[in-house]
C-alpha cells in the first residue's frame, strides 16, 4: 500500500483506492490522511460534499488536537479522484460510493488499528454517509457530525412532489441530461480567498459556478432522499449542525458569509432525526453551508458544539 506526500503538504498523505471500473473507465477514490501528534486508537473520518474534495487543514488538526488520527475520503470522480475521462461528481445511485467507504473504513479500522471512529460529512456527503452506516452497522462507529447535510430538495413544495416524479423518470431515460439551473457563484466566493474569502481550495476541484447537475445524479440524490425519510436506524450518536438561517440572494452582500446560501435549513431541521434514535440539532447563527468555514467568530461556536456534544456523548 502506496502513501505518497499529499497537495496539503507534510504530514498530510495520500493513497488511491482502486475500484471497479465503470462505463466511463478505470475508478478510483483517494484515502487523506493526518496523524495526531501521538499515537491513538481513536480516529475520524470525513466525506466532502457536491462540487467538493478535502481541503480544510484546520478541520484535521482540530481533530488530532483532541487525540484523533484524521482520514478524508475523496470520492469516485471528486477532488483527487477525477480522472480526464470522467463526468465530475456523477454517479447514477448513492450505493456506488460504498465500495470506496467500505475500503476506507477497513484501512482506517482494521489495516491502522482504530476501534473507535466517529464519521464526519459536508452536505451530500452528509446523505450518502447515514445511509451508508444504516446498511453497514460497523461496530467502531462511535459517533456521527452532519454539517448542512442535503436531507432535501431546497425549493418549492411542487418540486418535492409531482417534480420530483418527472425529474425521477427523465434521469431514469436520460440519465446524462443536464439539469438547467442558475449558480451566481456567490458561495465559493465566499470562500476562495483570491474573492471575498480566506480558504485556499483547487478552483478546477471546487468551482466558483460548481459542476453540470445531471438528471441520472439527481435522480439518485432523490431516492437517496426517500430512504432517508422513511427513517434510518444509525445508531451512534449524531450531531447535525446548519445554519440557522437560509437565504438566496439576488446580489452579493452580506448575507452570503452569514446564511446558507445553497440548503434550506428548514429541511434539515425537518429532517434530523430521521437519521437515528439519538441526534442533537444544532443552528448555528450566522454560520455559512459549510459551518466550519464560517467567518471566525461563527466557526469558533461551530467547534464549541462539537466540542459539546462529543464530550457528553462521544468520549
Amino acid at each position: 500500500m502506496t502513501h505518497s506526500i499529499d497537495i496539503l503538504g507534510e504530514p498530510y498523505r495520500s493513497e488511491t483506492i482502486e475500484l471497479d471500473s465503470d462505463a466511463e473507465g478505470e475508478v478510483v477514490a483517494t484515502l487523506v490522511s493526518r496523524p495526531a501528534a501521538e499515537p491513538t486508537d481513536r480516529a475520524v473520518l470525513h466525506v466532502h460534499g457536491f462540487a467538493d474534495y478535502f481541503f480544510h487543514k484546520a478541520y484535521a488538526e482540530w481533530w488530532n488536537e483532541r487525540g484523533y488520527d484524521f482520514y478524508a475520503l475523496d470520492l469516485r470522480k471528486y477532488g483527487r479522484s477525477i480522472r480526464p475521462h470522467q463526468t465530475p461528481n456523477y454517479v447514477s445511485d448513492l450505493r456506488e460510493y460504498f465500495p470506496e467507504l467500505d475500503e476506507a473504513w477497513s484501512r482506517v479500522t482494521a489495516r491502522d488499528g482504530h476501534p473507535h471512529v466517529v464519521t464526519s460529512a459536508h452536505s451530500t456527503g452528509g446523505l450518502t454517509l447515514p445511509l451508508w452506516a444504516n446498511e453497514r452497522r460497523p461496530p467502531e462507529l462511535a459517533g456521527m457530525v452532519l454539517n448542512s447535510p442535503w436531507f432535501d430538495m431546497q425549493g418549492s413544495p411542487l418540486l418535492r412532489t409531482a417534480g420530483t416524479a418527472v425529474l425521477k423518470e427523465v434521469g431514469r431515460r436520460s440519465p446524462m441530461r443536464p439539469i438547467p439551473r442558475k449558480v451566481s457563484g456567490f458561495y465559493a466566493r465566499s470562500l476562495h480567498v483570491e474573492h471575498e474569502g480566506e480558504w485556499e481550495f483547487d478552483l478546477a476541484w471546487k468551482p466558483v459556478e460548481s459542476f453540470t447537475v445531471h438528471a441520472g445524479w439527481l435522480r439518485a440524490i432523490r431516492h437517496g432522499h426517500d430512504e432517508l425519510h422513511a427513517g434510518l436506524d444509525v445508531r451512534c450518536p449524531v450531531l447535525v449542525l446548519s445554519s440557522a438561517t437560509s437565504s438566496n440572494p439576488r446580489e452579493w452582500g452580506d448575507e452570503v458569509h452569514n446564511h446558507d446560501v445553497v440548503l434550506d435549513v428548514r429541511q434539515i431541521r425537518r429532517w434530523a432525526t430521521a437519521v437515528g434514535r439519538h441526534v442533537t440539532y444544532v443552528a448555528i447563527e450566522g454560520a455559512r453551508h459549510d459551518v466550519v468555514l464560517s467567518l471566525p467568530d461563527v466557526r469558533a461556536r461551530a467547534y464549541t458544539e462539537i466540542e459539546r456534544w462529543h464530550a457528553t456523548y462521544v468520549d
